[in-house]
């Protein structure tokens, strides 16, 4: 039984297999078979390998009559074993990009005709085309599934023939004689070239002519940067380094261009639409916008990069799917290169991601053809958005700004700076995240979980939960060219180079993402799910009865009228009661009743899940809590005492929490909150003194519910300023300090009662310590050991008394001063 055979029996049983469901017929049967020789032999050639689309060609042969493309052909004294072949190999199962080399069977048919082993060959182009012209089609998956430009994987194909196979079209085109270019005289190998090239353009063609024409950049975009110089330049040092080929360094970088970049189709970013449209209207109330149409006036002429906080995997999808229904151009998407799994990483990337590994480190190439993709997508004037805070906020504050990406950004505009180019915050509230449980976990300690296909099925049972609405707020625009003249006066005169990175630019880039964060959060959405977890949170043991509760979010938002954080903050509509009813009906709530009323409280599940709710938003209550904790411990306090508190531990509050306030603007600011604190009767005014409440009061109550929402920031400065200052000068470094004081926050939540796993973050420690290395109040010795200034103890112990109880603060001070007996081993030497 020879391998022919089983080929043929294998084809047969296909193609009966497949047209149980395929229906097919061919476009042009009379012009084919008025130019179709007979007497020569015919050899068909597809676009592609593809098992369905042969089975397709020769059923439609069959019917019509012609040459079969599975029989073997015979050319002189040499047999073919099928008369037909694929111009390229096809993708894989997933998408993998086919190789562009000519095919052996064309090279061994042209080789025929030039050496006179036969006369002539005839080659028929012949397509198969799933599914009618996707600009006809209303049906969105009929929309994803139809034929396009884009690269498709054999699973893909496997659904578009399940989806579209009863709508499938054969297109045999005129043959062509590779006598016919013999006798040009060019020589084998270039007339091989020649005929690869005519079968090239004559699929091209034929494609644009059914399909439409191809307005993917993708494959162009690709090709073109590796003859980018300093790409060049990567590819040349990439095969010294390596000792290989130039050739196989390009096919490297080739292949590096292929895993980033986005294959934007409009087919797909309307199937998404579609089928977005319908999941939001599912899980959501609704997506309510907020300063759109000031955003777009501000953006106008301008190359746009959006920067949205990072909350959720429905971020990307949100953002693109909200600019898209206002008529504006979807971004294209910078994706960790963790979502480029089957079947959801092949519809991201037509959807607009582009895929970025975690890091560049050790891969100059790699680093090469990235950058000149991002300067590639800036030139071309395709909007673009990423992520400065990398990764998605587990804890629900805004991350700590990664610069990598800002970076390239500002390199790019210095290379090419003729189109003026603004950075959009964008704010993205939810009342509940799609992946609060998942959080829930990792916030008490569970690894994260990596990203699998599987989650995708979860999706389905979270149709069956309350979301409540979600708000996409868009802040104050920040303009490239204004914000580099403000901090680089000059920057205009200077020359770069593509790979120069001038010596100030790390520090304009760190500035420059402080302000985007700020901005971020200054068109916070404060929803009724953030107030009301601000306020049981901030409670002795998180639950408040209803009266109290009620005017604890009546304090809460005359406090947000009174002193407006933003112009575009936007606040909850509602009363104080209407705003309990919608957070117990999403569930979140438990509640006890009794004769005197009812109690609300949070169990102890939600109590940690509403942590991340309450750190949405408490960046906009930080510096009115702080002012209300000098109050707490101190019956009377002067103004100047104020300020002077004031000053010392607000630049570590802005720094951790994205403050949008200046520490100019302190002091007007500070008055006016003192002022509504008096109107507010949270406090009263006597000369220059003011005087809190008698602890009895309701108002004292609110005062310290108020003070409450930042006591926990405060007892992490003082933890890692007892810890230095007990260890005394010159003992610890800055990793030690922050190894100690995550160990003390650990054990000061369980003796505490502390329900807060950001508690102990050690990213929070290590961002004070730097703050504190940044204002000059410690310095490192050449160890690396930390010394500090003589004035800190003073300074944390004056403050410590005012804003912190008395038993938190000896505690405290038990821990840091045994901490040698008590764990001599929390300290890990580095590796």
């Amino acid at each position: 039984m020879t391998r022919s055979f089983l080929s043929r029996f294998f084809s047969t049983c296909l193609r009966r297999l497949l047209f149980l469901w395929v229906r097919s017929e061919t476009i042009n049967q009379p012009s084919l078979n008025l130019k179709l020789d007979r007497t020569k032999p015919v050899f068909y050639v597809l676009e592609e390998r593809s098992t369905s689309d042969l089975a397709v060609i020769d059923y439609e042969c069959i019917r019509l009559g012609l040459p079969r493309p599975v029989l073997p052909v015979a050319i002189g004294d040499q047999l073919e074993q099928r008369g037909y072949f694929p111009l390229t190999t096809g993708p894989g199962w997933f998408g993998e990009q086919p190789e562009g080399r000519p095919p052996a069977v064309l090279l061994r048919l042209t080789h025929a005709v030039g050496q006179h082993i036969v006369e002539d060959i005839q080659i028929v182009p012949v397509s198969v085309f799933w599914g009618q012209s996707p600009d006809r089609e209303t049906s969105p998956w009929k929309l994803l599934f139809a034929d396009s430009w884009a690269v498709t994987g054999r699973l893909r194909k496997l659904m578009r023939i399940a989806i579209l196979g009863r709508k499938t079209r054969v297109q045999f085109s005129t043959p062509i004689h590779i006598r016919n270019l013999v006798e040009q005289g060019k020589g084998q190998a270039r007339t091989q070239r020649l005929a690869h090239r005519i079968l090239r353009v004559h699929f091209r063609n034929l494609k644009s002519a059914v399909i439409g024409p191809d307005i993917s950049h993708r494959r162009h975009l690709v090709k073109g940067l590796i003859r980018a110089p300093q790409v060049r330049e990567a590819i040349t040092e990439h095969a010294t380094r390596e000792n290989i080929s130039v050739e196989k360094a390009e096919r490297k970088a080739l292949a590096y261009g292929n895993e980033i970049a986005s294959d934007f189709t409009y087919t797909v970013v309307r199937f998404l639409e579609v089928m977005l449209r319908w999941f939001w209207n599912r899980i959501y109330n609704g997506i309510k916008v907020h300063h759109l149409e000031d955003m777009q006036n501000a953006t106008h002429g301008h190359e746009v990069v959006y920067v949205p906080c990072h909350r959720s995997h429905i971020d990307y999808l949100l953002l693109s799917s909200v600019l898209f229904r206002q008529g504006l151009t979807p971004p294209h998407v910078a994706a960790g290169i963790n979502l480029n799994m089957p079947i959801i990483g092949g519809l991201l990337r037509r959807g607009g991601a582009f895929f970025i590994r975690r890091t560049f480190r050790g891969n100059p190439l790699y680093t090469a053809v990235f950058n000149e993709y991002l300067h590639t997508l800036f030139r071309r004037g395709f909007p673009v958005e990423y992520f400065i805070e990398g990764g998605r906020s587990r804890t629900g504050r805004t991350l700590r700004p990664r610069t990598g990406m800002l970076s390239i950004t500002l390199r790019s505009y210095l290379r090419s700076s003729r189109t003026p180019l603004m950075f959009v915050p964008v704010y993205i509230g939810y009342e509940r995240v799609l992946e609060g449980r998942t959080y829930l976990g990792e916030l008490r300690g569970k690894e994260k979980k990596k990203e699998s296909v599987l989650d995708l099925f979860k999706v389905v049972g979270a149709l069956k939960q309350n979301f409540g609405s979600v708000w996409l707020n868009f802040g104050e625009p920040i303009a490239l060219t204004t914000y580099l003249d403000q901090q680089r006066p000059g920057w205009r005169q200077e020359e770069y180079a593509p790979q120069y990175r001038p010596d100030w630019l790390n520090d304009v880039t760190d500035r420059l993402a402080e302000r985007i964060a700020c901005q971020m959060n200054e068109a916070a959405a404060i929803n009724p799910v953030n107030l009301v977890a601000l306020a049981l949170l901030s409670s002795h043991r998180q639950a408040l009865d209803e009266k109290a509760l009620i005017r604890t979010l009546d304090m809460y938002l005359a406090l947000l009228r009174d002193v407006p954080y933003s112009s575009h903050t936007t606040l909850p509509e509602g009363t104080s009661t209407d705003l309990i009813a919608y957070v117990r009906n999403m569930g979140f709530l438990a509640e006890q009743s009794d004769t005197l009323g009812r109690i609300f409280y949070l169990d102890e599940q939600n109590a940690v899940l509403m942590t991340y709710y309450r750190n949405n938003i408490l960046h906009v209550f930080a510096l009115p809590a702080l002012l209300a904790s000098f109050f707490i411990s101190s019956g009377r306090i002067s103004r100047e005492q104020v300020m002077r508190f004031s000053h010392a531990l607000y630049p570590y509050l802005q720094s951790e929490l994205f403050i949008r306030y200046q520490p100019e603007e302190l002091e007007d600011l500070i008055d006016r909150w003192l002022t509504v604190f008096v109107d507010q009767e949270l406090l009263k005014r006597e000369d220059d003194l003011y005087v809190r409440p008698a602890p009895s009061s309701r108002q004292f109550a609110q005062l310290n519910l108020l003070a409450n929402a930042i006591v926990q920031t405060l007892q992490r400065f003082y933890m890692a300023t007892s810890l230095l200052l007990n260890a005394g000068q010159h003992s610890l470094s800055a990793e030690e300090l922050e190894s100690l004081s995550t160990v003390m926050a650990q054990r000061v939540s369980i003796l505490h009662g502390l329900n807060a796993p950001e508690f102990f973050d050690k990213a929070l420690f290590r961002n004070f310590i730097q703050k504190l290395l940044q204002q000059q109040v410690l310095f490192k010795d050449a160890a690396g050991k930390l010394g500090f200034q003589d004035q800190l103890s003073e300074v944390t112990e004056s403050v410590a008394k005012r804003v912190l109880p008395a038993d938190l603060r000896l505690s405290i001070q038990q821990v840091a001063l045994h901490r040698d007996e008590d764990a001599p081993e929390t300290i890990a030497p580095r590796q």
